[in-house]
């Protein structure tokens, strides 16, 4: 078996968002400065600020940190952080700016994978999370198209609000889409990839028999490693992966089906009823008769 490889991502903040819920757009604009103008100094905003330059140069701060953004680059400020103007603008600088809000979990990292709390997203808004992942600072790949959705957004404004709402929510989940690291390999960890490989194959195969020998044989790599991936990107092992993947499809066919406690066992990848039976009560919390009865008649 191969191990992982060495190859490692740019050098850079990372923000990390639990989602669903996704981000929701508040309000956007764009802003053009002329030499000696500044950028206002503000604190707590409570909101994310996402800045995209299109042409001349914007040097803004974030607590200790401070970037001189150029055109086609990209700057996340954070909602509880103190931004300011490093210096006055210098050229002509026009840039778009939109505000947004996330319900869910955040945090920002300069790993190339987020520790953000599984279990709890899942008890809080019933899915595991897709962790959307947006560089701090960035160089966009493709600006003619985030402009172009920039100017979607703002032309959204100017329509009655059943139009808008819509237009504008849409616009910026694609912007999201665009702008998420995981959507484009150049950007995505070895260990990210490697992690979402195992995650798909056992989502596609948890009703036969997986063990730690046929994930290293189908992904090719060896089981200790997979184990690190899957550890650093979902915070679990390949098999607790499993076991927990199968339980979520047991809770969805007691509330969906009358069969059987043997038969939905079965029908997970569970030979043994009991050993179903005793996982679900230590992972739920109640047995499967209770669970499924807490919900009828």
């Amino acid at each position: 078996m191969r191990e992982g490889s060495n190859r490692m991502i740019e050098a850079s903040e990372q923000v990390y968002f639990a989602a669903p819920p996704l981000p929701y757009f508040l309000e956007c604009g764009m802003t053009h400065y002329e030499p000696g103008d500044q950028h206002p100094n503000r604190k707590q905003l409570g909101i994310f600020d996402l800045i995209i330059v299109e042409s001349g140069c914007l040097s803004i701060g974030e607590d200790d940190q401070s970037w001189h953004l150029t055109a086609n680059q990209t700057l996340l400020l954070l909602p509880d952080r103190y931004h300011y103007s490093v210096k006055p603008i210098e050229e002509a600088t026009r840039f778009y700016w939109v505000h947004f809000h996330a319900v869910g979990e955040w945090q920002q990292s300069g790993l190339d994978h987020s520790s953000l709390n599984q279990e709890a997203h899942y008890n809080r808004f019933l899915t595991s999370p897709y962790s959307l992942q947006l560089q701090k600072h960035w160089l966009l790949p493709y600006p003619e198209q985030a402009y172009h959705l920039m100017r979607t957004l703002n032309k959204a404004g100017e329509e009655r609000e059943s139009s808008a709402f819509w237009t504008q929510q849409q616009a910026f989940e694609e912007l999201l889409r665009m702008m998420d690291l995981r959507q484009n390999d150049n950007y995505t960890s070895p260990a990210v990839t490697l992690a979402e490989k195992a995650e798909a194959y056992i989502k596609k195969n948890y009703r036969t028999e997986i063990t730690s020998k046929t994930i290293s044989e189908t992904l090719n790599f060896h089981y200790n490693y997979i184990t690190r991936c899957m550890k650093q990107v979902y915070g679990m092992t390949p098999i607790d992966y499993l076991s927990k993947y199968r339980l979520e499809q047991a809770k969805l066919l007691l509330l969906k089906t009358e069969w059987p406690i043997a038969e939905i066992a079965q029908y997970v990848g569970f030979e043994n009823v009991p050993y179903f039976s005793n996982c679900f009560t230590n992972k739920i919390g109640l047995s499967p008769t209770s669970f499924r009865k807490q919900f009828t008649k």
